[in-house]
């Protein structure tokens, strides 16, 4: 039986994919949302609501860092951040992941998961399919 749905939404190369493999290994049920590509502003809610909402941001030099295969700008960045807007406002804990490693976000994720009481799995959860930055580092 898996833990409670945890689901991780939040601007391009802000960590989602990181952070959701990291919580899989320790057995949290967790699932990205490509909210940030959607014009559906409840797409985190739609077929299988979260019992938990982590949402993560990240500045624009922290994008460019993290994907500099990408022209990042902020025009972008303001469509992205107004397409999350609905899950930003209803976010469980958000996290700017600007200047943390990806340990740290994983760390402040789980102390708040043990806050509310969600327990993992008693082993690893299977791995998810990897998107965003996570491809495209050497």
């Amino acid at each position: 039986m898996h833990s409670d749905l945890v689901k991780i939404v939040g601007v391009s190369a802000a960590g989602k994919s990181t952070l959701v493999a990291g919580l899989r290994r320790l057995g949290f049920n967790a699932r990205p949302v490509a909210q940030e590509h959607s014009q559906v502003a409840d797409m985190w809610q739609q077929i299988r609501p979260p019992h938990l909402l982590i949402f993560l941001d990240a500045d624009l030099p922290a994008q460019g860092a993290r994907r500099p295969d990408v022209s990042w700008n902020e025009p972008w960045r303001r469509t992205e951040l107004q397409r999350l807007e609905h899950a930003r406002g209803h976010a469980d804990l958000i996290i700017d992941t600007s200047i943390l490693t990806p340990e740290n976000v994983l760390e402040q994720a789980v102390d708040f998961l043990r806050r509310r009481r969600v327990q993992p799995a008693p082993g690893p959860l299977a791995e998810l399919p990897r998107t965003g930055s996570v491809w495209h580092q050497t």
